[in-house]
């Protein structure tokens, strides 16, 4: 008797040994068959998508939930299951799901949990694991372990959402709209419509703190830089309070990641806008100082083409490193780089060979600054073409000819052809001036007339430097007459047209001096009679010939 009461007290010791490690769930009714269980990686990540749903009732069939009373099971396992959601995405890495084992017997060494990280608060550590526990229908199934699910309370406390009160109104916790629930939505909003309204007001508030200051110092420089902050300042201060504001959020993985690329994009735009305006407005600023002096005006035209073309550079190097840095933020991008810098050798040379012509501009765009055989603002001719060189950039120059149109050259054409530069080496040319003139012109007359129209109608013109009128040549009916002025070579066509014009009036005066064509007559001596012809003798008969016998 003794030994068979042994044996059912032993059978009944099996049995609840059996249903105290056994996961009930009881509360929560049978598992929908889409809840896969049958490994660690399968379970943790079908409860990450199941909360990143908003089905936190499916996702509370992914935890240990014997502990709590089957009537309380159903409610509190959704609590807890969201409550975990935002304590995981905050906590873990991106990738910690994927150390988890992929086999139906755990990790080989220790087959009763699988831990994915152990997350503290305050002094005390809690473990994140993953417990295998036979289920009554048969088998085995991995759920989060009790002891887990028992820290999540204490884990939401210290890394849950600050700004949210469980006291909001339930619709705000309803089922997530693209992973995200409404009051995380509505937190989007409120926090960018927040930054841009914060940027506005601290952008004004700091420019105009900022210009006062710059306003006592003797430079003005800074007062030109304050100014240029307007719009890269707001943009600056709307990502890093959009940053913020986000953090405070909890977002899930994805959509951290996403908002994270957003705003370090927005960061790098907004630098390197900054910068663009810092060079321009340095540029501006060096420039203008030196234009102000106004001691040599050919070396501020040479300093306004080296800071145009360094200015071209640096902001060709800014758009490149700034559209690197954005590149580089996604992954995709990054493997390409790697792939082409596997296979540099072959890409190296196409690459080389097909921007040759590109690289070849960007040189001669440098070594034009340098050397500076035109300068911004000089008279050239080219192509045939009067005009005046407007821009230079990289690879190519702008030059404004005289009837207003813009000649569009390639840089290396400057450093490869001829070509006449009007104001090297000075700012005063020679200008010649024909006339065709009577042999009988009085020349220091007309002498006496250039110096008068030098000193008169072309004053404003003349730089004084030359004026002198000589007989040329001498032809068989007229003489021409070159007359030579000098002058800035921006009006030195204009010096020449009203000389001209001004001779042409003063010899219409005095037509006398005007070419004319000469005709000469000449009277030749009277040439003596020539000597009657002797009258002709009378033809005498012919005799008849004697006849012989």
């Amino acid at each position: 008797m003794s030994r068979a009461l042994t044996a059912v007290s032993l059978c009944l010791s099996v049995l609840l040994s059996w249903n105290a490690w056994a996961l009930n769930n009881t509360g929560l009714g049978d598992p929908p068959s889409t809840v896969n269980r049958q490994t660690p990686y399968a379970a943790a990540n079908g409860f990450s998508d199941a909360v990143h749903r908003g089905d936190y009732a499916l996702a509370s069939h992914y935890l240990d939930l014997d502990f709590i009373p089957p009537a309380e099971q159903k409610e509190k396992g959704a609590r807890l299951a969201r409550q975990l959601k935002f304590v995981l995405d905050h906590k873990l890495a991106p990738t910690a799901l994927a150390s988890l084992s992929k086999e139906p017997e755990g990790d080989p060494e220790n087959a009763r949990f699988d831990q994915i990280d152990a997350i503290p608060v305050g002094d005390v550590l809690y473990p994140i694991r993953l417990n295998r526990l036979p289920v009554p229908e048969g088998g085995r199934v991995w759920v989060f372990s009790e002891g887990t699910v028992k820290a999540i309370e204490p884990l939401y406390a210290k890394y849950g959402p600050v700004l949210l009160g469980e006291e909001l109104p339930a619709g705000l916790f309803a089922r997530s709209v693209l992973g995200l629930e409404p009051w995380q939505w509505l937190g989007v909003l409120v926090t960018l419509v927040g930054a841009a309204l914060l940027a506005v007001v601290i952008e004004r508030v700091t420019l105009k703190v900022m210009g006062r200051l710059a306003q006592w110092t003797r430079i003005t420089w800074d007062d030109a830089l304050v100014p240029a902050g307007r719009g890269p300042l707001k943009l600056l201060c709307f990502t890093v309070l959009g940053a913020v504001g986000m953090q405070a959020l909890l977002l899930p993985p994805t959509a951290r990641s996403i908002t994270g690329h957003l705003f370090i994009s927005l960061l790098i735009i907004a630098v390197a806008w900054y910068l663009l305006r810092f060079l321009r407005v340095t540029a501006e600023y060096v420039q203008e100082t030196v234009t102000h002096s106004g001691k040599d005006a050919g070396r501020a035209r040479g300093l306004r083409t080296q800071l145009a073309v360094l200015r071209s550079v640096f902001e060709a190097a800014t758009y490149v490193i700034a559209a690197a840095l954005l590149l580089m933020q996604f992954e995709l991008v990054r493997n390409v780089g790697v792939s082409l810098l596997a296979s540099a050798g072959i890409a190296g040379i196409v690459i080389g060979l097909a921007a040759q012509k590109s690289i070849s501009s960007l040189l001669a765009g440098i070594q034009m600054s340098i050397t500076q055989p035109i300068r911004i603002g000089d008279q050239v001719v080219v192509e045939n073409e009067f005009g005046t060189v407007e821009e230079i950039t990289l690879t190519y120059v702008v030059v404004k000819v005289w009837d207003e149109r813009r000649m569009v050259i390639p840089i290396s054409q400057f450093l490869d052809k001829p070509f006449q530069n009007w104001s090297k080496g000075g700012s005063s040319m020679l200008g010649v001036v024909r006339l065709m003139v009577d042999f009988t012109t009085d020349m220091d007359a007309l002498r006496a007339e250039l110096q008068r129209i030098l000193g008169n109608e072309a004053k404003e013109l003349w730089d004084g430097r030359v004026s002198t009128l000589v007989v040329e040549d001498v032809l068989d009916r007229t003489m021409q007459v070159r007359v030579l002025v000098s002058a800035n070579p921006s009006v030195l066509f204009d010096v020449r047209a009203l000389v001209r014009e001004k001779l042409m009036l003063f010899l219409r005066g005095r037509p006398e001096w005007l070419p004319i064509s000469r005709t000469e007559a000449r009277t030749l001596a009277a040439a003596p009679a020539p000597a009657p012809k002797p009258p002709e003798e009378p033809a005498r008969p012919a005799l008849p010939e004697p006849s012989r016998s």
